[in-house]
């Protein structure tokens, strides 16, 4: 019977220990591997393997490519060439079982789900094991474990991937606090959106985002960011910040939600028409113009980042009635910069905001 031992040293983890970005500390000292001295045995005295990954986070927009960085290596260095493993997950925001993104050995790799055909590990020198994400989707946002498995062993580092753009309250034409934990992630996806992360709602609180209507968020709770304390949201006496319900049951409980979209890969226009239009009418004037009618995501996008400016209402896909102010003027709304709205009317005329893709 062949014998052989592990020796493991548990080192304290920390984040920045030996300079390294991300580091477990795990020694060993005889590992079994397929190849070795002939008999399946390599021995390992004092080797450590250590995967190094960002200690910042990767700021990026749909629509781009990107690449996570991720590289290991033996220390000290080993003479002869390892047989490894490489696995990407996505982490869940929810706690729920991790997303797999790609696994390889060698030159091999296979992507899975969403990412199939968008992802690859770019290998560019000894240890690079850097993952390549093309065409971002909103969904693609969030943190993703790079994962080093060499025999019985492995060791981890983690990217996070943020990308930039805007967070909106939203509120569905059939009233205020109707959604489900459910509903409300379908409802974000319809409007060219994805329901935000607790990180992206304190960043567009920090950004002045104020709101005192309770949303779901991706992690399935629900909170408000609130810049000017009053009595409606918690009161006077309360500091700014970002009010919490905590979890919520995710089936039972309805609220709003605030949701999340990024930079466009097409354009929003205000449609110059002769006349106002019924929402039909509106929706058609937009398909003979070779585009479709705004959602409510790409109105806020196209606001956000190209500042698109029109102090003329107009429809949406949804039903709703907005326009996007970037220079606050008299008689165009209140005097901060945003997307006024006129609500879901049932009667009347406007104009339209069309979206035409690159």
């Amino acid at each position: 019977m062949l014998l052989f031992s592990v020796v493991v040293i548990l080192l304290q983890t920390d984040s920045t220990c030996c300079g390294l970005p991300f580091y477990n500390g795990f020694y060993y000292d005889h590992v079994m591997n397929d190849k070795g001295n002939g008999n399946g045995e390599i021995h390992f005295n004092g080797v450590k393997l250590v995967v190094e990954t960002p200690g910042d986070p990767i700021f990026t927009h749909r629509g781009a490519n990107i690449t996570l960085s991720c590289h290991y290596h033996y220390d000290p260095q080993l003479d002869k060439p390892r047989k490894i493993r490489i696995k990407w997950s996505k982490l869940r925001e929810d706690s729920t079982k991790d997303q797999d993104v790609l696994v390889a050995v060698g030159l091999k790799h296979r992507s899975f789900g969403e990412f199939r055909g968008r992802a690859h590990l770019q290998q560019d020198g000894p240890g690079d094991v850097s993952l390549v994400i093309r065409d971002l989707r909103l969904h693609d946002h969030g943190r993703y474990r790079c994962e080093v498995i060499d025999g019985l062993e492995d060791e981890s580092g983690i990217v996070d991937l943020e990308m930039r753009g805007i967070v909106f309250p939203y509120q569905p034409h059939h009233g205020r606090y109707k959604l489900n934990f459910h509903e409300a992630k379908k409802t974000c996806e319809e409007q060219d959106a994805v329901i935000a992360s607790f990180e992206q709602l304190f960043k567009s609180w920090e950004e002045g985002l104020d709101w005192c209507n309770a949303g779901w968020l991706a992690d399935g709770t629900v909170q408000y960011p609130i810049t000017l304390s009053r009595e409606p949201c918690g009161g006077k006496a309360m500091a700014p910040g970002i009010r919490s319900y905590g979890d919520r049951h995710k089936n039972l409980h309805r609220f709003d939600v605030f949701c999340f979209s990024s930079a466009l890969k097409g354009k929003v226009y205000y449609l110059a028409h002769p006349q106002k239009l019924t929402l039909e009418e509106a929706k058609q004037a937009c398909q003979d113009d070779e585009a479709e009618i705004a959602k409510v995501g790409q109105l806020y996008s196209e606001w956000q980042f190209r500042k698109l400016d029109r102090c003329d209402a107009g429809w949406l896909a949804d039903g709703s009635v907005r326009y996007p102010i970037a220079s606050p003027r008299p008689k165009c709304g209140p005097p901060e910069p945003g997307v006024r709205t006129f609500g879901f009317p049932k009667h009347g005329k406007f104009g339209v905001y069309c979206y035409k893709r690159s």
